[in-house]
């Protein structure tokens, strides 16, 4: 067990290594073709219906923008295309994606770079999450700097070894902005009902890795909270924060109003960063102060079967909890709170509660925030632990890792468990 030294998995939660290993460094995703993720589908019926199911495979394309560009090309509303998960941009993905009232001919109008669309038939309903059953991953680590294939190859095999056994399951940076990660601050000021500040966490709060004129305008906003100078230095491609500029110019202080102009699915995104943000730094905790024991359960954890099933774990079956989390059947979670009130069963329920009395989250904010978001925010449980069998080839200095994980597991969280490298070199 060894604690990161980066500051921003720090900020995000992500405190802990489950590895000993000093890490091999490297560089993630030198190239996007060095991250390849497939999805893994369950059995969709293509038995006819209003929705084209269609293989999307994309190359560095991120999935909202590729399909907003896609349903130009049809002249249909973005509204009419579903999918099962969001995969990472810099990377070669395959996935389905379901266009509603359109025919296999009207594909053909789709001409993007570097994405290929391919109809395979109608189904009744239209893609979503419970159609997706996991992610295979191939991915290459480059310019790794263990200078030798014996020194590599034994980072490997403690990799394999605590893959199998169960790796910290953390929410990876992908979740909160790779570049900018903010999406968890504008969540807890949404829950907060202080739209004022969630905007200024959007539009403004530099980050330094952002190019300079996005962080000129930004800076600007800052410091002034003056939205039509903001909005003559924001970029052009900068379309979100434009637009929210832009209403607040049409319409000063109307913050709430601002927000809304971003689609629900986004702000959704800010609330449920938050929610994975809480679920990491309790993860952290639980690390910290069991020793790195994250699978063994305890009396007062949750565990969460493998068809969605919940339990919580007292004296009258811990004993059939230990056998059960041994074979697999089911795994420690983690429970993060929503807008129904919860009784807390043990004490990672109470470090949840702690952290959001400390950051002024009620169940009322989930509530209130409803209605902007267009989504209802319940709790949910997730599996503290992330088990996952690898196999690896070494190749002078770089490293190729293949494995599977079930949907909402980040690949990277795997992969910074080897490298221990800085967040940067992972983007």
């Amino acid at each position: 067990m060894m604690k990161s030294p980066y500051k921003t998995e720090q900020i995000l939660g992500m405190e802990y290594y489950l590895t000993d290993s000093s890490g091999v460094g490297g560089i993630l995703r030198k190239e996007p073709s060095d991250f390849i993720v497939n999805e893994i589908f369950a059995d969709i019926k293509l038995t006819g219906g209003p929705h084209l199911i269609c293989e999307l495979k994309k190359t560095n394309w991120e999935l909202q923008r590729a399909a907003k560009e896609i349903s130009k090309r049809l002249g249909i509303s973005y509204k009419r295309i579903s999918w099962g998960g969001t995969k990472d941009k810099r990377a070669v993905s395959t996935q389905l994606i379901s266009v509603y009232g359109v025919k296999p001919e009207d594909i053909e109008k789709v001409h993007l770079k570097d994405i290929e669309l391919k109809p395979l038939g109608f189904a009744r309903m239209q893609m979503s999450l419970g159609d997706l059953k996991g992610n295979e991953f191939e991915i290459k680590i480059s310019d790794c700097q263990e200078s030798s294939e014996s020194q590599l190859q034994k980072a490997l095999d403690e990799l394999k070894t605590k893959a199998s056994e169960g790796l910290p399951n953390y929410y990876g940076i992908q979740r909160f902005g790779t570049q900018r990660p903010v999406s968890h601050l504008v969540g807890i000021a949404m829950l907060k009902g202080d739209y004022k500040d969630a905007v200024m966490k959007y539009a403004g709060y530099p980050c330094e890795d952002e190019n300079e004129m996005t962080k000129a305008a930004r800076e600007a906003f800052d410091k002034n909270e003056d939205p039509k100078e903001a909005l003559s230095l924001m970029p052009e491609q900068m379309h979100y924060e434009r637009s929210i500029l832009h209403h607040l110019v049409e319409k000063p202080n109307d913050y709430k109003g601002a927000l809304a102009v971003i689609p629900p699915k986004l702000l959704s995104m800010f609330v449920s960063a938050f929610q994975s943000y809480l679920f990491n730094r309790v993860l952290s905790l639980r690390i910290e102060n069991r020793a790195g024991d994250i699978l063994k359960p305890e009396i007062g954890d949750r565990l969460v079967f493998l068809d969605g099933r919940e339990e919580v774990v007292d004296e009258r079956n811990i004993a059939t909890a230990k056998i059960h989390t041994r074979r697999g059947k089911c795994s420690v979670g983690i429970f993060m709170p929503g807008s129904e009130n919860f009784t807390r069963y043990g004490y990672m329920d109470e470090y949840a509660s702690d952290i959001m009395n400390e950051l002024g989250i009620t169940a009322e904010g989930y509530a209130n925030i409803s209605e902007l978001v267009g989504a209802r925010f319940t709790g949910a449980v997730r599996p503290a632990g992330l088990q996952t069998e690898i196999s690896g080839i070494i190749s002078e200095k770089s490293m190729a890792l293949k494995f599977t994980l079930p949907p909402g597991h980040y690949a990277t969280t795997v992969c910074r468990e080897i490298m221990k490298a800085d967040p940067k070199n992972m983007a």
